[in-house]
């Protein structure tokens, strides 16, 4: 994925549901289903899940496809789950 390919949904305030895959063998990001007016999107990081990494290699992944600095996602809901909701402020 190059930087910025989802720039269209980088609007302030925006909510992205996502699914993690952590420990994965190549670490991607792709939208996977419809959840009413947004998209779930299914991150695979290489990461392990402790002391957040695994969390904070999804934010970077998801900063990357937004093409927006990681420090404008703040964390919502999810921080010990593998469903995270980020908001973009």
């Amino acid at each position: 994925m190059q930087k910025g390919e989802w720039a269209e949904w980088a609007v302030p305030g925006a909510e992205f549901v996502c699914k993690v895959v952590p420990r994965a063998k190549r670490a991607a990001i792709v939208r996977e289903a419809r959840l009413g007016n947004s998209w779930v999107i299914k991150i695979s990081v290489t990461s392990a899940p402790e002391d957040g990494r695994a969390t904070a290699a999804v934010a970077m992944a998801l900063a990357q496809a937004l093409g927006v600095a990681k420090t404008r996602l703040t964390l919502v809901r999810g921080a010990i789950s593998r469903e995270k909701v980020f908001r973009l402020d």
